[in-house]
């Protein structure tokens, strides 16, 4: 490879975790981001000679090719990704049938595809969570785009305009609808309170053993009075620890011996829960995705879904020890 072509790679590469953030934040998906960060790179590397650094960085001008490939992408499919909590009301009877929706459903993103330091400020870790994810489904197209580009990625009225093609007063305008449709969804995502790394892990090892154990009363414990716990690809959804009881009441009349996994999901902890199967060991059953406040666990997003459980690396099986 030529000395300026090698440079040229080497400047771009940097930006692949931010710039998967981003397509997951507008599409919803990880496979389609993961495509569309790869058609972002060959489109950059086939136009490199027409980059000029005079007009814009190379990082604002890989987020305009990114966010244009987004846009193109989100015309030619379902332009939502939502979680049942963002579809239908919440069910009063958590005994009731579970009822499959039709729907393309929001996926969560395996963490450590965000590189060795997910933690880093390139990659706003708070505009990754679900629920923050799930909200902004709801807006158009652009108006998802110009939230992301200004709130999350902090980029200039001007700057954004020029990456959508926009002029800024239509840029400015579709951030004020954006925000306003948050805001009266009551979704911002700066108002989880986050207890300390060790207070979080503390309270995960807790669910993780209550969990194990089938003991639903120490798992209600842990939880948060107004706990919201949905499980795509059903539409069925509840509030409260009574209802989370409730429910889990059913799940554990069906096996009372678990095995839990920790993993990582849109820089929030999760959990790949096995279950006994009947020939000895393990049986991938769920990945849940916990979001963990001061005051308990919020919200618990559970997926049973053989996309995800790929895109987790998760194992079908595990042997009849613990994992952990």
């Amino acid at each position: 490879m030529a000395p300026v072509a090698e440079d040229f790679t080497q400047r771009i590469d940097e930006y692949r975790s931010e710039l998967l953030a981003h397509c997951y934040r507008m599409l919803g998906s990880v496979h389609d981001a993961e495509d569309l960060v790869q058609e972002t790179y060959l489109r950059a590397w086939r136009a490199r000679d027409q980059y000029d650094d005079s007009r814009a960085s190379i990082r604002t001008w890989l987020y305009r090719i990114a966010t244009n490939a987004c846009l193109t992408a989100l015309e030619s499919s379902r332009s939502r990704r939502p979680l049942p909590s963002g579809l239908v009301a919440p069910s009063e009877d958590p005994s009731a049938p579970l009822v499959r929706g039709e729907v393309t459903w929001l996926q969560p993103l395996p963490s450590a595809l965000l590189g060795a330091d997910p933690g880093k400020a390139a990659v706003d870790l708070g505009s990754l969570r679900l629920a923050f994810v799930a909200a902004i489904q709801h807006l158009s197209a652009r108006q998802r785009a110009a939230l992301i580009l200004r709130d999350v990625l902090k980029f200039s009225a001007a700057e954004s305009a020029e990456i959508l093609g926009m002029s800024t007063p239509a840029v400015n305008s579709a951030l004020q609808r954006a925000r306003g449709q948050l805001r009266d969804a009551g979704v911002l995502e700066d108002t989880v309170a986050e207890p300390s790394e060790h207070e979080v892990r503390a309270r995960i090892d807790r669910f993780v053993e209550a969990f194990e154990r089938a003991d639903i009363a120490a798992l209600t414990r842990l939880l948060t009075d107004d706990v919201l716990l949905e499980m795509p690809p059903m539409t069925n959804w509840f509030i409260g620890r009574e209802h989370y009881a409730t429910f889990m009441v059913w799940v554990f009349s069906m096996c009372t011996d678990w095995r839990m996994v920790r993993t990582s999901a849109n820089g929030q902890p999760a959990l790949a829960a096995y279950q006994r199967a009947e020939g000895g060991g393990y049986r991938l059953h769920t990945l849940q995705v916990l979001t963990v406040t001061t005051a308990g666990i919020s919200r618990n997003t559970v997926y049973r879904d053989a996309e995800v459980f790929a895109a987790f690396g998760l194992a079908e099986e595990l042997a009849g020890t613990h994992s952990h």
